[in-house]
């Protein structure tokens, strides 16, 4: 009898320890992405279908971001804890007095591109001729292109973020992503040539991490631990990437597979993730030299001011722990 009940008295023990083990307290973490769901936010979604947030501790509310949401503005209000930002964006903030610091990146090339009709060889080639580009360009790319290739502003023309201008000129080109516009155009019967910034010198970053310095203070082991898990579900996705697929089209229901499977494929072609740095220092990494060479470019293009100090944007300290190669 004795033995009989002490074995009662171990299972109950086990299944009150198990219960706890499955139950311990995770911290809440909103995450805005930078657009709706896509291919480009996969690993982040892999690491959510995966729990390897919950692994670490953390319950990770992923939200989309898109052409209404001001994710700086949120950031700094506290309305989420991380932002998929950009290096241009988060040093113009810091000039402006604003409290944000970049922990990590996720693209170590920007996927930004030229597309152009059959014919061009050299990005050269499109000097002088019709670019169809956004807003927000004046203030990124175009500057860089105009220092070192000489482009001009009677070049530009309005982009809409619709490829039928370019499509009925044939002497112009248009601004994209690698892993999206390109796309488009080959589904309307064009084999367009795509010039990659990145691989042409444009130095910065692409879907990074930014936080505020008060949220790194007060969740700095939470912070780290969320790069940490979402470079093990980048490493996971761009081997495997049905399980985020299927969170990536739950939230965004609209986006067409072979789109998401083109994405992938130009991710990996063009090295975004796990090329450059991040070979050797692993996925989500950065260095100072990457950071000094994007200060460099936007003081001499009259984006940043010369005293700014640039270091303030971003800390190594989280990634330098991280090593999942890819």
């Amino acid at each position: 009898m004795f033995r009989f009940l002490s074995a009662i008295v171990a299972v109950a023990l086990a299944l009150v320890f198990a219960g706890g083990a499955s139950a311990q307290p995770t911290t809440k973490l909103v995450f805005y992405t930078n657009w709706f769901a896509e291919a480009e936010h996969g690993g982040f979604y892999q690491a959510q279908a995966q729990g390897l947030y919950r692994k670490y501790g953390l319950d990770v509310d992923i939200k989309m971001g898109g052409p209404q949401v001001n994710g700086i503005q949120l950031l700094v209000a506290g309305q989420m804890d991380i932002f998929m930002g950009y290096d241009i964006q988060t040093l113009s903030a810091l000039e402006q007095g604003l409290p944000v610091v970049t922990v990590a990146a996720t693209f170590q090339k920007d996927p930004t591109v030229l597309i152009s009709h059959p014919g061009p060889k050299r990005i050269e080639d499109l000097k002088g001729k019709p670019v169809y580009i956004g807003p927000a360009s004046n203030t990124t790319f175009w500057p860089w292109l105009v220092a070192k290739y000489a482009f001009n502003d009677a070049q530009k023309r309005p982009y809409s973020f619709s490829v039928q201008p370019f499509l009925a000129d044939k002497s112009s080109s248009q601004q994209g992503y690698a892993t999206s516009e390109p796309y488009s155009i080959e589904r309307a019967g064009v084999k367009p040539t795509v010039f990659l910034l990145a691989d042409l010198g444009y130095p910065p970053y692409a879907e990074t991490l930014v936080t505020t310095r008060a949220v790194l203070e007060k969740k700095r082991k939470e912070i780290q631990a969320f790069v940490q898990a979402s470079a093990e579900g980048w490493k996971s996705y761009l081997s495997d990437p049905r399980q985020g697929n299927l969170l990536i089209k739950k939230d965004n229901p609209q986006i067409e597979d072979e789109l998401i499977a083109y994405g992938i494929g130009k991710m990996k072609e063009n090295a975004l993730v796990g090329g450059g740095d991040a070979g050797r220092l692993g996925l989500m990494t950065m260095t100072d030299e990457r950071w000094q060479r994007t200060r460099e470019f936007m003081v001499s293009a009259k984006l940043l001011k010369a005293e700014t100090d640039y270091r303030r944007a971003y800390t190594l300290d989280l990634v330098k722990s991280i090593r999942v190669l890819p």
